[in-house]
C-alpha cells in the first residue's frame, strides 16, 4: 500500500547481536542458558510456594505471582532472540510485533506494581505486625493482584493501539532484538509527539510514582528495622529487603531510561544493553535473590528434594 510516496512496512526486521556469525551462534547459546536457568528458577519457586502449606502467607502468595510473572517475561523476549540469533532469520510480521510489545509492556507493568505491593506487604509485616493479619488478608491480596492485572492490561492496550495506529514507512529495521515502542517510534513516518508524550507522562506517574512509594516504604522499614534490639533480627530483615529494592531499582531505572529518552535515529548497542537489564536480569536474579538468601524457600527446597527422592525409591 502507498502512503506519501512511502511503502507501509509489512514485517519488521530485528536487531542482530553481531555481524559475525560465531559470535551470533555464541550469544544464542547464552541467552538460551540464562532463559533455561531463569525459568527453572522461577518455576520452581512456584512449585514450593505451591505444595508447602507453610509458605501459604501473603508475602509467599505475591512471590508465586512474581515468579510466574517472570517465567512468563523471560518466554516473551529471550527463545525468539535466541532461535533468530541461532538460524540468522530476523523477520517477525507486524502482527507478531505488535503481540510481543503488548506482552512486553503487560508484564512490565506488572511487575511494576506487583513489586510496589510487596514492598507494601514487607512494610505492614516489619512496622505493623499486629495489624498484619487484618491489613493483608488474603482477600485484600488478591484484589491487589487482580487489580495490577486489570489494569495492566488496560495499560498495555492503549500504548500498543497507540503505537500501531501510526504509519512505519521509513524502515522495516527495529534497533532492538525485540519490538518495544522506543525503537518502533524512531522508524514511524507519522508524527509520533504524542505518543513520546504519553510515554513520559506515565513514566512519570507510574514508573517514579512506584518508586517513589516503594522508596517510602524501605525508608520506613530500614528505619524500624534500626529500632531491633536483636543484630540477628537487623540482619535477617535487611538482608530481604536490600536485595527486593536493588532488582527493583535496576528494573525501574533501566527501563525508564529506554523509555524516556528522545528517540534518535541512529541504532545504539547501549540502548540492547539496557533493555537485557529491564528485560531479562531481574526476572533471572529474581529466583536467586529470593530462594538462596531465604531461609524458608531453601527448607522447603530440601524437603520436597527429599520426598521426591522418597516416592522414586
Amino acid at each position: 500500500m502507498k502512503m506519501s510516496n512511502f511503502t507501509t512496512a509489512t514485517e519488521f526486521l530485528l536487531m542482530e547481536f553481531s555481524d559475525i556469525r560465531e559470535l551470533q551462534i555464541f550469544y544464542s547459546f547464552l541467552l538460551f542458558l540464562i532463559y533455561s536457568a531463569g525459568l527453572m528458577g522461577n518455576l520452581l519457586i512456584v512449585i514450593i510456594t505451591t505444595f508447602d502449606r507453610k509458605l501459604h502467607t501473603p508475602m509467599y502468595f505475591f512471590l508465586r505471582n512474581l515468579a510466574m510473572l517472570d517465567a512468563c517475561y523471560l518466554s516473551i523476549t529471550v527463545p525468539q532472540a535466541s532461535i533468530n540469533s541461532l538460524v540468522n532469520n530476523r523477520t517477525i510480521s507486524v502482527t507478531g510485533c505488535a503481540a510481543q510489545v503488548f506482552l512486553v509492556i503487560f508484564l512490565a507493568y506488572v511487575e511494576v506494581t506487583l513489586l510496589t505491593v510487596m514492598a507494601r506487604d514487607r512494610y505492614v509485616a516489619i512496622c505493623h505486625p499486629l495489624h498484619y493479619p487484618v491489613i493483608m488478608s488474603p482477600r485484600v491480596c488478591l484484589q491487589m493482584t487482580l487489580t495490577c492485572l486489570l489494569t495492566g492490561l488496560v495499560y498495555a492496550g492503549f500504548h500498543t493501539g497507540y503505537t500501531f495506529r501510526l504509519s512505519f514507512c521509513q524502515s522495516n529495521v527495529v534497533h532492538q532484538f525485540f519490538c518495544d515502542i522506543p525503537s518502533l517510534l524512531r522508524i514511524s513516518c507519522t508524527d509520533t509527539f504524542s505518543n513520546k508524550l504519553s510515554l513520559i507522562v506515565c513514566e512519570l506517574v507510574i514508573g517514579a510514582g512506584c518508586y517513589a512509594f516503594i522508596t517510602a516504604s524501605y525508608v520506613r522499614i530500614f528505619s524500624t528495622v534500626l529500632k531491633f534490639p536483636v543484630k540477628e533480627d537487623q540482619k535477617k530483615a535487611f538482608s530481604t529487603c536490600i536485595p527486593h529494592i536493588s532488582v527493583v531499582s535496576l528494573f525501574l531505572i533501566s527501563g525508564a531510561y529506554v523509555y524516556a529518552q528522545p528517540p534518535s535515529d541512529s541504532e545504539s548497542l547501549k540502548d540492547i544493553i539496557l533493555s537485557v537489564f529491564y528485560t531479562v536480569i531481574p526476572p533471572f536474579l529474581n529466583p536467586i535473590i529470593y530462594s538462596l538468601r531465604n531461609k524458608q524457600i531453601k527448607d522447603a527446597m530440601v524437603l520436597l528434594m527429599k520426598k521426591t527422592i522418597f516416592i522414586k525409591k
